[in-house]
Protein backbone atom coordinates (compact mmCIF):
# COMPACT_ATOMS: atom_id res chain seq x y z
CA UNK A 1 0.00 0.00 0.00
CA UNK A 2 1.64 3.69 -0.53
CA UNK A 3 2.95 5.72 1.77
CA UNK A 4 -0.49 7.13 4.27
CA UNK A 5 0.36 10.57 5.34
CA UNK A 6 -0.98 12.11 8.04
CA UNK A 7 -3.73 14.94 7.26
CA UNK A 8 -1.59 18.43 6.86
CA UNK A 9 -2.84 21.13 9.31
CA UNK A 10 -3.07 23.52 6.92
CA UNK A 11 -5.40 21.53 4.61
CA UNK A 12 -8.68 20.77 7.60
CA UNK A 13 -11.31 21.58 6.57
CA UNK A 14 -12.45 25.55 7.15
CA UNK A 15 -16.22 25.39 8.62
CA UNK A 16 -17.70 28.43 9.03
CA UNK A 17 -14.99 30.17 6.61
CA UNK A 18 -17.10 31.14 3.17
CA UNK A 19 -13.26 31.35 1.20
CA UNK A 20 -14.05 28.95 -0.69
CA UNK A 21 -10.50 27.62 0.24
CA UNK A 22 -10.03 24.33 2.63
CA UNK A 23 -7.15 25.82 4.43
CA UNK A 24 -7.62 26.84 8.23
CA UNK A 25 -4.29 26.71 9.31
CA UNK A 26 -3.69 25.90 12.56
CA UNK A 27 -0.99 27.85 14.64
CA UNK A 28 -2.20 27.03 18.40
CA UNK A 29 0.03 25.09 20.91
CA UNK A 30 0.58 21.62 20.50
CA UNK A 31 -2.56 19.68 21.52
CA UNK A 32 -4.29 21.52 18.68
CA UNK A 33 -2.04 20.60 16.17
CA UNK A 34 -1.97 17.42 16.82
CA UNK A 35 -5.89 17.43 16.66
CA UNK A 36 -5.35 19.01 13.47
CA UNK A 37 -3.24 16.32 11.67
CA UNK A 38 -5.49 13.12 13.26
CA UNK A 39 -3.08 12.61 16.05
CA UNK A 40 -4.46 12.25 19.26
CA UNK A 41 -3.67 14.72 21.73
CA UNK A 42 -2.73 14.10 25.22
CA UNK A 43 -5.63 14.18 27.52
CA UNK A 44 -5.37 16.48 30.19
CA UNK A 45 -4.57 16.12 34.21
CA UNK A 46 -7.53 14.06 35.08
CA UNK A 47 -9.41 13.77 32.08
CA UNK A 48 -11.06 10.22 31.36
CA UNK A 49 -12.77 8.10 28.86
CA UNK A 50 -16.27 8.22 28.70
CA UNK A 51 -16.78 5.19 27.16
CA UNK A 52 -18.82 3.04 28.75
CA UNK A 53 -20.33 5.68 31.53
CA UNK A 54 -24.13 5.81 32.11
CA UNK A 55 -26.17 8.52 32.22
CA UNK A 56 -27.39 9.60 35.69
CA UNK A 57 -31.29 8.79 36.03
CA UNK A 58 -33.50 11.20 35.43
CA UNK A 59 -37.04 11.04 36.61
CA UNK A 60 -38.01 13.67 33.55
CA UNK A 61 -35.65 14.17 30.79
CA UNK A 62 -35.62 18.05 30.18
CA UNK A 63 -34.73 19.08 26.31
CA UNK A 64 -33.68 22.66 25.17
CA UNK A 65 -33.98 23.33 21.54
CA UNK A 66 -31.34 25.01 19.84
CA UNK A 67 -32.35 25.76 16.15
CA UNK A 68 -35.83 25.47 14.75
CA UNK A 69 -35.64 25.33 11.28
CA UNK A 70 -37.06 22.41 8.82
CA UNK A 71 -35.14 20.19 11.02
CA UNK A 72 -35.74 21.12 14.44
CA UNK A 73 -39.11 21.94 14.08
CA UNK A 74 -39.73 18.77 12.69
CA UNK A 75 -38.46 17.37 16.11
CA UNK A 76 -39.72 19.23 18.63
CA UNK A 77 -43.35 17.67 18.76
CA UNK A 78 -41.40 14.13 18.38
CA UNK A 79 -39.44 15.07 22.02
CA UNK A 80 -42.76 15.87 23.62
CA UNK A 81 -44.43 12.76 22.61
CA UNK A 82 -41.60 10.38 24.02
CA UNK A 83 -42.96 9.23 28.01
CA UNK A 84 -40.79 11.26 30.55
CA UNK A 85 -39.82 13.55 28.02
CA UNK A 86 -40.66 17.72 28.10
CA UNK A 87 -39.28 20.33 25.80
CA UNK A 88 -38.68 23.17 28.22
CA UNK A 89 -37.13 25.79 26.09
CA UNK A 90 -36.78 26.34 22.50
CA UNK A 91 -34.37 28.78 20.83
CA UNK A 92 -33.55 29.99 17.48
CA UNK A 93 -31.65 33.60 15.81
CA UNK A 94 -35.35 34.15 14.75
CA UNK A 95 -37.57 34.71 17.32
CA UNK A 96 -40.90 34.09 15.35
CA UNK A 97 -39.50 30.79 15.00
CA UNK A 98 -39.54 29.92 18.48
CA UNK A 99 -42.86 31.72 18.77
CA UNK A 100 -44.07 29.34 16.48
CA UNK A 101 -42.52 26.00 17.70
CA UNK A 102 -44.02 26.52 21.27
CA UNK A 103 -47.58 27.38 19.63
CA UNK A 104 -47.15 24.51 18.18
CA UNK A 105 -46.32 22.47 21.40
CA UNK A 106 -49.15 23.78 23.08
CA UNK A 107 -51.23 22.86 20.34
CA UNK A 108 -50.33 19.25 20.66
CA UNK A 109 -51.23 19.52 24.08
CA UNK A 110 -47.83 20.07 25.71
CA UNK A 111 -46.45 22.82 28.21
CA UNK A 112 -45.39 25.94 26.58
CA UNK A 113 -41.62 25.84 26.52
CA UNK A 114 -39.81 29.47 27.25
CA UNK A 115 -38.24 31.18 23.83
CA UNK A 116 -34.99 32.35 23.32
CA UNK A 117 -34.53 34.25 20.21
CA UNK A 118 -33.23 37.68 18.45
CA UNK A 119 -29.81 37.28 18.38
CA UNK A 120 -27.17 35.05 17.54
CA UNK A 121 -26.07 34.68 21.39
CA UNK A 122 -29.56 33.59 22.44
CA UNK A 123 -28.91 30.25 23.03
CA UNK A 124 -25.97 31.16 25.79
CA UNK A 125 -29.09 32.90 27.70
CA UNK A 126 -31.05 29.60 27.42
CA UNK A 127 -27.96 27.89 28.71
CA UNK A 128 -28.05 29.44 31.39
CA UNK A 129 -31.49 27.94 32.79
CA UNK A 130 -31.53 25.17 35.32
CA UNK A 131 -34.47 22.86 33.40
CA UNK A 132 -32.53 21.59 31.06
CA UNK A 133 -31.13 17.85 30.76
CA UNK A 134 -30.29 17.80 26.86
CA UNK A 135 -29.69 20.27 24.68
CA UNK A 136 -30.90 18.76 21.07
CA UNK A 137 -28.61 21.04 18.39
CA UNK A 138 -30.38 21.47 14.95
CA UNK A 139 -28.82 24.28 13.63
CA UNK A 140 -26.68 24.78 9.96
CA UNK A 141 -23.27 22.98 10.08
CA UNK A 142 -20.86 25.46 10.84
CA UNK A 143 -22.44 26.43 14.31
CA UNK A 144 -23.00 22.62 15.35
CA UNK A 145 -19.20 23.00 17.01
CA UNK A 146 -19.70 25.87 19.02
CA UNK A 147 -23.34 24.64 19.97
CA UNK A 148 -22.46 21.19 21.13
CA UNK A 149 -19.32 22.31 22.81
CA UNK A 150 -21.33 25.44 24.47
CA UNK A 151 -23.51 22.75 25.85
CA UNK A 152 -21.34 20.27 27.27
CA UNK A 153 -19.84 23.41 28.97
CA UNK A 154 -22.99 24.11 30.16
CA UNK A 155 -23.58 21.05 32.10
CA UNK A 156 -26.15 19.62 29.82
CA UNK A 157 -25.74 16.25 27.45
CA UNK A 158 -25.94 16.86 23.68
CA UNK A 159 -27.35 15.37 20.87
CA UNK A 160 -26.38 16.85 17.64
CA UNK A 161 -27.84 17.02 14.03
CA UNK A 162 -24.70 15.65 11.07
CA UNK A 163 -22.41 16.52 11.37
CA UNK A 164 -21.23 17.22 15.01
CA UNK A 165 -18.13 18.90 13.56
CA UNK A 166 -16.32 19.78 10.08
CA UNK A 167 -13.00 20.20 11.22
CA UNK A 168 -10.77 17.39 12.78
CA UNK A 169 -9.37 20.05 15.43
CA UNK A 170 -13.38 20.38 16.61
CA UNK A 171 -14.05 16.58 16.80
CA UNK A 172 -11.08 16.36 19.38
CA UNK A 173 -11.91 19.31 21.19
CA UNK A 174 -15.61 17.85 21.52
CA UNK A 175 -14.50 14.27 22.64
CA UNK A 176 -11.64 16.16 25.28
CA UNK A 177 -14.56 18.65 26.42
CA UNK A 178 -17.23 15.63 26.89
CA UNK A 179 -14.68 13.24 28.62
CA UNK A 180 -13.74 16.42 31.18
CA UNK A 181 -17.36 17.71 32.13
CA UNK A 182 -18.21 14.31 31.89
CA UNK A 183 -21.58 14.90 29.88
CA UNK A 184 -22.37 12.71 26.60
CA UNK A 185 -22.78 13.64 23.27
CA UNK A 186 -24.20 12.22 20.29
CA UNK A 187 -24.51 12.46 16.83
CA UNK A 188 -28.43 12.63 15.68
CA UNK A 189 -28.02 9.59 13.40
CA UNK A 190 -31.21 8.54 12.88
CA UNK A 191 -30.50 6.29 10.03
CA UNK A 192 -28.53 3.90 12.88
CA UNK A 193 -31.96 3.22 13.88
CA UNK A 194 -33.75 2.63 10.73
CA UNK A 195 -35.42 -1.01 10.63
CA UNK A 196 -33.75 -2.41 8.27
CA UNK A 197 -30.40 -0.95 9.24
CA UNK A 198 -30.87 -2.77 13.04
CA UNK A 199 -31.79 -6.00 11.56
CA UNK A 200 -29.27 -6.50 9.01
CA UNK A 201 -26.71 -5.17 12.40
CA UNK A 202 -28.02 -7.80 14.24
CA UNK A 203 -27.61 -10.34 11.68
CA UNK A 204 -24.00 -9.98 11.20
CA UNK A 205 -23.85 -9.77 14.78
CA UNK A 206 -25.00 -13.24 14.86
CA UNK A 207 -22.42 -14.66 12.06
CA UNK A 208 -24.87 -14.80 8.80
CA UNK A 209 -22.71 -12.76 6.91
CA UNK A 210 -19.95 -14.78 8.36
CA UNK A 211 -16.87 -12.86 8.35
CA UNK A 212 -17.05 -9.31 7.49
CA UNK A 213 -15.58 -8.20 4.43
CA UNK A 214 -16.73 -5.06 3.03
CA UNK A 215 -19.98 -2.61 3.36
CA UNK A 216 -21.01 0.04 0.96
CA UNK A 217 -23.51 3.03 2.27
CA UNK A 218 -24.63 6.72 1.16
CA UNK A 219 -26.34 9.48 0.77
CA UNK A 220 -27.87 9.96 -2.49
CA UNK A 221 -30.63 11.86 -2.34
CA UNK A 222 -31.27 14.52 -5.24
CA UNK A 223 -31.70 17.97 -2.90
CA UNK A 224 -31.84 20.49 -6.29
CA UNK A 225 -34.95 21.84 -5.70
CA UNK A 226 -34.28 22.61 -2.42
CA UNK A 227 -30.85 24.24 -2.43
CA UNK A 228 -32.21 26.34 -4.56
CA UNK A 229 -35.10 27.08 -2.46
CA UNK A 230 -35.21 30.52 -1.41
CA UNK A 231 -37.22 29.14 2.08
CA UNK A 232 -35.91 26.16 2.78
CA UNK A 233 -32.23 26.18 3.81
CA UNK A 234 -32.56 29.66 5.44
CA UNK A 235 -29.54 31.86 3.95
CA UNK A 236 -29.16 28.89 1.45
CA UNK A 237 -26.45 27.92 4.00
CA UNK A 238 -26.57 24.04 2.60
CA UNK A 239 -26.04 25.20 -1.50
CA UNK A 240 -23.09 27.72 -0.10
CA UNK A 241 -21.19 24.87 1.10
CA UNK A 242 -21.24 23.65 -2.31
CA UNK A 243 -19.31 26.66 -3.12
CA UNK A 244 -16.66 26.86 -0.56
CA UNK A 245 -15.50 22.86 0.24
CA UNK A 246 -14.76 19.93 -2.18
CA UNK A 247 -15.15 17.21 0.42
CA UNK A 248 -17.66 14.42 1.59
CA UNK A 249 -20.26 16.72 3.39
CA UNK A 250 -22.81 14.25 4.50
CA UNK A 251 -21.53 10.80 5.15
CA UNK A 252 -22.67 10.16 7.89
CA UNK A 253 -26.71 8.96 7.29
CA UNK A 254 -24.34 6.01 5.30
CA UNK A 255 -21.02 4.94 7.10
CA UNK A 256 -22.72 5.06 10.40
CA UNK A 257 -24.97 2.04 10.02
CA UNK A 258 -22.33 -0.61 8.40
CA UNK A 259 -19.34 1.25 11.24
CA UNK A 260 -21.86 -0.22 13.97
CA UNK A 261 -22.64 -3.39 12.06
CA UNK A 262 -18.35 -3.91 11.84
CA UNK A 263 -18.19 -2.87 15.35
CA UNK A 264 -15.96 -0.05 14.52
CA UNK A 265 -14.65 1.92 17.84
CA UNK A 266 -15.58 -1.55 19.40
CA UNK A 267 -13.54 -3.94 18.06
CA UNK A 268 -12.07 -2.77 15.04
CA UNK A 269 -11.05 0.93 13.71
CA UNK A 270 -10.90 2.42 10.52
CA UNK A 271 -7.40 3.48 9.95
CA UNK A 272 -7.05 5.04 6.03
CA UNK A 273 -9.51 7.19 3.72
CA UNK A 274 -9.20 8.20 0.55
CA UNK A 275 -11.46 10.05 -1.68
CA UNK A 276 -12.77 10.67 -5.33
CA UNK A 277 -14.81 13.42 -6.76
CA UNK A 278 -16.54 13.70 -10.15
CA UNK A 279 -16.54 17.16 -11.77
CA UNK A 280 -19.39 19.74 -10.24
CA UNK A 281 -21.91 19.71 -12.37
CA UNK A 282 -25.38 19.11 -11.27
CA UNK A 283 -26.20 22.10 -9.30
CA UNK A 284 -24.49 24.71 -12.48
CA UNK A 285 -27.28 22.50 -14.93
CA UNK A 286 -30.32 22.80 -12.57
CA UNK A 287 -29.38 26.68 -11.99
CA UNK A 288 -28.70 26.68 -16.15
CA UNK A 289 -32.43 24.67 -16.61
CA UNK A 290 -34.72 25.86 -14.02
CA UNK A 291 -33.61 29.26 -12.04
CA UNK A 292 -34.27 32.78 -13.17
CA UNK A 293 -31.21 35.11 -14.12
CA UNK A 294 -32.05 37.48 -11.34
CA UNK A 295 -31.53 34.63 -8.23
CA UNK A 296 -28.73 35.19 -5.84
CA UNK A 297 -27.18 32.00 -6.74
CA UNK A 298 -25.85 32.92 -10.05
CA UNK A 299 -22.95 35.13 -8.05
CA UNK A 300 -22.54 31.71 -7.21
CA UNK A 301 -19.44 29.25 -8.51
CA UNK A 302 -19.60 25.12 -7.47
CA UNK A 303 -16.87 23.57 -6.71
CA UNK A 304 -17.80 20.40 -4.98
CA UNK A 305 -17.89 17.35 -6.80
CA UNK A 306 -21.40 15.95 -7.27
CA UNK A 307 -20.29 12.28 -6.21
CA UNK A 308 -17.81 11.92 -3.63
CA UNK A 309 -16.71 8.55 -2.98
CA UNK A 310 -14.67 7.88 0.43
CA UNK A 311 -12.66 4.46 0.48
CA UNK A 312 -11.94 3.40 4.04
CA UNK A 313 -9.64 0.62 5.31
CA UNK A 314 -9.91 -0.87 8.83
CA UNK A 315 -7.56 -2.74 11.25
CA UNK A 316 -8.89 -5.92 10.58
CA UNK A 317 -8.58 -5.50 6.84
CA UNK A 318 -11.99 -4.73 5.71
CA UNK A 319 -13.16 -1.70 3.35
CA UNK A 320 -16.06 0.55 3.06
CA UNK A 321 -17.15 2.45 0.62
CA UNK A 322 -19.32 5.59 1.50
CA UNK A 323 -20.92 8.20 -1.42
CA UNK A 324 -22.44 11.54 -0.84
CA UNK A 325 -24.62 13.01 -3.96
CA UNK A 326 -27.04 15.84 -3.43
CA UNK A 327 -26.76 17.33 -6.37
CA UNK A 328 -27.76 14.78 -9.80
CA UNK A 329 -31.02 13.82 -10.80
CA UNK A 330 -31.50 9.91 -8.93
CA UNK A 331 -33.78 7.97 -6.70
CA UNK A 332 -33.23 8.51 -3.18
CA UNK A 333 -30.78 5.77 -1.93
CA UNK A 334 -28.76 5.01 1.21
CA UNK A 335 -27.22 1.78 -0.17
CA UNK A 336 -26.78 -0.07 2.60
CA UNK A 337 -24.76 -3.15 1.53
CA UNK A 338 -22.83 -5.66 3.64
CA UNK A 339 -20.84 -8.47 2.54
CA UNK A 340 -18.92 -11.15 3.99
CA UNK A 341 -17.78 -14.79 3.67
CA UNK A 342 -21.07 -16.39 3.27
CA UNK A 343 -23.01 -13.65 2.17
CA UNK A 344 -24.80 -10.54 1.19
CA UNK A 345 -27.58 -8.20 1.82
CA UNK A 346 -28.47 -4.83 -0.77
CA UNK A 347 -31.26 -2.84 0.77
CA UNK A 348 -32.71 0.02 -1.90
CA UNK A 349 -32.69 -2.98 -4.53
CA UNK A 350 -35.85 -3.55 -5.65
CA UNK A 351 -39.79 -3.41 -5.63
CA UNK A 352 -39.86 -5.79 -2.27
CA UNK A 353 -41.83 -4.28 0.33
CA UNK A 354 -38.34 -4.01 2.80
CA UNK A 355 -36.44 -2.63 -0.50
CA UNK A 356 -34.06 -5.13 0.50
CA UNK A 357 -32.21 -8.38 -0.91
CA UNK A 358 -30.40 -11.27 0.52
CA UNK A 359 -28.14 -14.10 -0.89
CA UNK A 360 -27.10 -15.97 2.61
CA UNK A 361 -25.30 -19.56 2.24
CA UNK A 362 -26.16 -22.20 2.91
CA UNK A 363 -29.73 -20.94 2.83
CA UNK A 364 -29.70 -19.88 -0.76
CA UNK A 365 -28.15 -20.99 -4.02
CA UNK A 366 -28.25 -20.89 -7.87
CA UNK A 367 -27.36 -17.22 -7.92
CA UNK A 368 -30.50 -15.86 -7.23
CA UNK A 369 -31.50 -13.13 -4.36
CA UNK A 370 -34.08 -13.56 -2.13
CA UNK A 371 -36.47 -11.18 -0.50
CA UNK A 372 -35.16 -9.58 3.31
CA UNK A 373 -38.80 -9.77 4.40
CA UNK A 374 -38.22 -13.36 6.33
CA UNK A 375 -34.71 -12.44 8.03
CA UNK A 376 -36.16 -8.52 9.03
CA UNK A 377 -39.16 -9.85 10.91
CA UNK A 378 -36.56 -12.72 12.62
CA UNK A 379 -33.95 -10.37 13.03
CA UNK A 380 -36.30 -7.34 13.72
CA UNK A 381 -34.73 -5.10 16.71
CA UNK A 382 -36.65 -5.09 19.88
CA UNK A 383 -37.14 -1.85 19.70
CA UNK A 384 -38.56 -1.60 16.40
CA UNK A 385 -41.13 -4.31 18.16
CA UNK A 386 -41.47 -2.34 20.98
CA UNK A 387 -42.17 1.32 20.00
CA UNK A 388 -42.70 0.66 15.80
CA UNK A 389 -46.23 1.07 16.00
CA UNK A 390 -45.85 4.58 17.37
CA UNK A 391 -43.08 5.73 15.34
CA UNK A 392 -44.03 6.47 12.32
CA UNK A 393 -46.88 8.63 13.86
CA UNK A 394 -44.47 10.75 15.75
CA UNK A 395 -41.59 11.07 13.58
CA UNK A 396 -40.40 11.30 10.05
CA UNK A 397 -38.02 9.28 7.88
CA UNK A 398 -40.48 6.25 8.35
CA UNK A 399 -40.08 6.16 12.18
CA UNK A 400 -36.28 6.45 12.44
CA UNK A 401 -36.48 9.79 14.33
CA UNK A 402 -39.02 9.06 17.11
CA UNK A 403 -36.72 5.60 17.68
CA UNK A 404 -34.00 7.71 18.12
CA UNK A 405 -35.73 9.85 20.02
CA UNK A 406 -37.31 7.48 22.33
CA UNK A 407 -34.06 5.09 23.19
CA UNK A 408 -32.20 8.70 24.13
CA UNK A 409 -35.04 9.67 26.90
CA UNK A 410 -34.86 5.84 27.51
CA UNK A 411 -31.87 5.48 28.31
CA UNK A 412 -31.23 9.13 30.36
CA UNK A 413 -34.28 7.94 32.58
CA UNK A 414 -33.35 4.60 33.29
CA UNK A 415 -29.34 5.44 33.77
CA UNK A 416 -27.99 3.14 31.06
CA UNK A 417 -24.63 3.90 28.79
CA UNK A 418 -25.93 5.58 25.12
CA UNK A 419 -25.67 3.26 22.41
CA UNK A 420 -24.03 6.02 20.34
CA UNK A 421 -21.32 8.17 22.25
CA UNK A 422 -18.86 10.72 21.40
CA UNK A 423 -16.52 8.24 20.15
CA UNK A 424 -18.75 7.05 17.52
CA UNK A 425 -20.19 10.63 16.92
CA UNK A 426 -16.24 12.10 16.25
CA UNK A 427 -15.62 8.78 13.78
CA UNK A 428 -18.55 9.06 11.63
CA UNK A 429 -17.92 12.54 10.88
CA UNK A 430 -14.59 12.57 10.47
CA UNK A 431 -15.04 11.66 6.72
CA UNK A 432 -15.73 15.35 6.16
CA UNK A 433 -12.56 17.03 6.98
CA UNK A 434 -10.17 13.65 5.72
CA UNK A 435 -11.88 13.68 2.31
CA UNK A 436 -11.09 17.23 2.05
CA UNK A 437 -8.02 16.40 2.94
CA UNK A 438 -7.83 13.59 0.85
CA UNK A 439 -8.50 15.49 -2.47
CA UNK A 440 -6.45 18.33 -2.29
CA UNK A 441 -3.66 15.97 -1.76
CA UNK A 442 -5.36 14.31 -5.57
CA UNK A 443 -6.54 11.15 -3.68
CA UNK A 444 -3.70 10.09 -1.58
CA UNK A 445 -5.05 8.20 1.51
CA UNK A 446 -4.86 9.81 5.15
CA UNK A 447 -4.55 8.45 8.33
CA UNK A 448 -7.81 8.39 10.31
CA UNK A 449 -7.57 9.39 13.73
CA UNK A 450 -8.16 7.18 16.65
CA UNK A 451 -10.56 8.97 18.52
CA UNK A 452 -10.87 6.27 21.37
CA UNK A 453 -6.86 6.23 22.05
CA UNK A 454 -6.25 2.69 21.87
CA UNK A 455 -9.70 1.27 23.66
CA UNK A 456 -11.46 0.70 20.21
CA UNK A 457 -9.88 -3.01 20.52
CA UNK A 458 -12.23 -3.68 23.78
CA UNK A 459 -15.68 -5.20 22.55
CA UNK A 460 -18.93 -3.82 24.01
CA UNK A 461 -22.36 -3.20 23.68
CA UNK A 462 -24.08 -0.64 20.97
CA UNK A 463 -26.38 -0.22 19.10
CA UNK A 464 -27.35 -4.22 19.13
CA UNK A 465 -28.58 -3.52 22.97
CA UNK A 466 -30.81 -5.67 25.15
CA UNK A 467 -34.76 -5.24 25.71
CA UNK A 468 -35.11 -2.94 28.47
CA UNK A 469 -38.41 -0.91 29.29
CA UNK A 470 -38.99 2.67 29.59
CA UNK A 471 -39.46 3.43 33.13
CA UNK A 472 -42.52 4.53 33.72
CA UNK A 473 -43.64 7.51 33.92
CA UNK A 474 -45.16 9.94 37.28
Amino acid sequence: MSETPAVPRRLVLGGAVATGALAAGVTAAAPAAAAATGRAPRRRPGQKSMIGVPFDVHRTVRVGVIGLGNRGSGMITGWAAVPGCTVTAVCDIRADRARRAADRLVGKGAPRPAEYGGSADSYARMLERDDIDLVYVATPWEFHHEHGRAALLSGRHAMVELPVATELRQLWDLVDTSERTRRHLLLAENCSYGRNELAMLRMAHAGLFGDLTHGHGGYLHDLRELLFSDTYYTDAWRRRWHTRSTASLYPMHGLAPIAAAMDINRGDRMTTLRATATAPRGLADYRERFVPRDHPSWRETYINGDLVTCMIETEKGRTVRAEHDVSSPRPYSRINTLAGSRGIVEDYAGPAPTGARVYLEPDHGGHAWRDFADYRKEFDHWLWRKVGDDAANNGGHGGMDYVLQWRTVQSMRAGLVPDIDVYDSAAWCAPVPLSAASLAQKGRPVEFPDFTRGAWADKRPGLDSSATEMPPVG
